[in-house]
């Protein structure tokens, strides 16, 4: 169910949980989603709230005089009947509003509207016009639906890759021992202590190996693991789904397995995900046993870079360029730069067969965005048009069944962005996308 949440609503109903477990209550509730509602109101919501005086302070009175169940044994604080009832009804309406994600408005819609809580009751008591608020947040919803199903947009572009995670043999094996994981404990949501928990298994693995090295074993881990004493869990029909943190690391993972060049997400990709996110439990147990998260950061990446997948040298060599005309940000035309540099792949040949020098392309390239002394105490980062060429590129792999993502896939993701810098440089340099698809098409037929 939270891969079709937006960040804003996950924030929300991770901020509920937050408020449950500060007042100690045994479960989360809608009345605590209200209150981290009004906490979290941005826009034309937070306007609402303030319209009608509903004040976090206001609710949270509500909830320090509630005779909700409470927490006396510390046990897992779980998501209530009446909660998960409220989450489904706020899918249900967001899919048939025909919508495919979960928007903060469409939470507070629910949250106002559900006769299983006290929320009604509290909202009555304080004068807040509900039928009113009704009108104006569908109005709303509305709106951003409209724009976000923009005629040129992909619907695609709007739903979440999470389902490509899990693909391929070893992560699904991965993700298979960590959902037998939840049966066996009786949870109901995947966190981020059960997919490390499923990578320490796997003894043999030459990650599990740097793992150990760095003090963190199977046998550590669960020590610290059983001493965590809260949980918060839904589960929605043997579905795999995540908490927040859980899914703000896979997303991660995701995005890092596309910038070392692989088409699949690996153990290692996650392991990477957590140390980066630094959020969880499985990195809270991290913490704990005094790992160097920038040392082991470098172990694990140190074999995938010996691999160097075409990708991975494209990327660097694109980021390397961009340090040297003093620019913090890659964009398409570093790209371009580095699969000229990388010189091996198809993308190299096709481009070269085309008299496309790197020595020509640069001069171009610093004409078109010139020169500056940003990257030295700024890191490195792609630009929102490089990340949607890497994300084409991605797929493309995907579609071929490629383990890697190949400098061709770079190449034809670059000439499907038509007004991107680099195909600017190359129409510069008199080549044009005919070509190029041209050219890549016959060097794959050779092979």
């Amino acid at each position: 169910m939270f891969e079709k949440f937006t960040e804003k609503a996950i924030n929300a109903v991770y901020e509920a949980q937050n408020i449950a477990a500060g007042f100690n209550h045994s479960e989360v509730r809608p009345e605590h989603l209200l209150c981290a509602l009004s906490k979290e109101a941005k826009g034309i919501s937070l306007k609402l709230v303030r319209m009608y005086g509903l004040t976090p302070d206001k609710i949270e009175n509500e909830l320090r005089n509630a005779d909700f169940p409470k927490n006396k044994d510390n046990k897992e604080i779980v998501f209530s009947k009446e909660f998960k009832d409220l989450l489904k009804k706020t899918l249900d309406s967001a899919v048939k509003s025909g919508n495919n994600n979960i928007l903060f408005e469409h939470l507070f819609l629910s949250a106002i509207t559900y006769k299983g809580s006290k929320n009604i009751e509290i909202l009555e008591k304080y004068n807040f016009d509900i039928c009113k608020s009704i009108e104006i947040l569908s109005k709303l919803v509305e709106k951003k639906i409209k724009r976000m199903e923009h005629p040129e947009v992909e619907e695609d572009e709007y739903k979440t890759q999470l389902e490509s995670v899990y693909e391929g043999e070893i992560a699904s094996k991965v993700f298979e021992r960590a959902v037998s994981k939840l049966s066996a404990k009786n949870y109901e949501i995947l966190g981020t202590e059960q997919i490390v928990e499923s990578i320490l298994e796997d003894k043999d693995s030459d990650l599990v190996k740097i793992l150990n090295n760095n003090g963190i074993n199977l046998e550590n881990f669960d020590e610290k693991l059983m001493q965590k004493k809260s949980r918060e869990a839904e589960y929605d029909d043997k579905k795999i789904v995540f908490t927040p943190n859980a899914f703000r690391a896979m997303n991660t993972a995701l995005q890092i397995a596309k910038e070392l060049g692989s088409s699949v997400v690996l153990p290692e990709h996650i392991i990477l995900a957590v140390l980066k996110t630094g959020k969880g439990i499985a990195s809270d147990i991290f913490k704990e046993l005094y790992i160097n998260s920038d040392n082991l950061e470098q172990q694990i990446i140190k074999p995938i870079e010996r691999q160097m997948p075409e990708t991975l040298r494209i990327l660097r060599l694109a980021k390397e360029e961009a340090r040297r005309i003093g620019k913090n940000v890659v964009g398409t035309e570093m790209f371009l730069l580095g699969i000229i540099e990388e010189g091996a792949g198809i993308g190299a040949t096709v481009l070269n067969d085309l008299e496309i020098t790197l020595k020509d392309t640069r001069n171009v390239v610093e004409k078109l965005v010139g020169f500056g002394d940003e990257y030295f105490d700024k890191e490195i980062t792609y630009t929102k048009r490089a990340k949607r060429v890497l994300e084409r590129a991605w797929k493309s792999a995907k579609s071929e069944n490629k383990i890697r993502i190949g400098s061709d896939n770079l190449l034809m993701a670059i000439v499907d962005e038509p007004t991107s810098l680099a195909m600017k440089v190359l129409e510069q340099l008199g080549v044009d996308a005919v070509e190029i698809k041209y050219g890549i098409l016959k060097e794959k037929n050779k092979s």
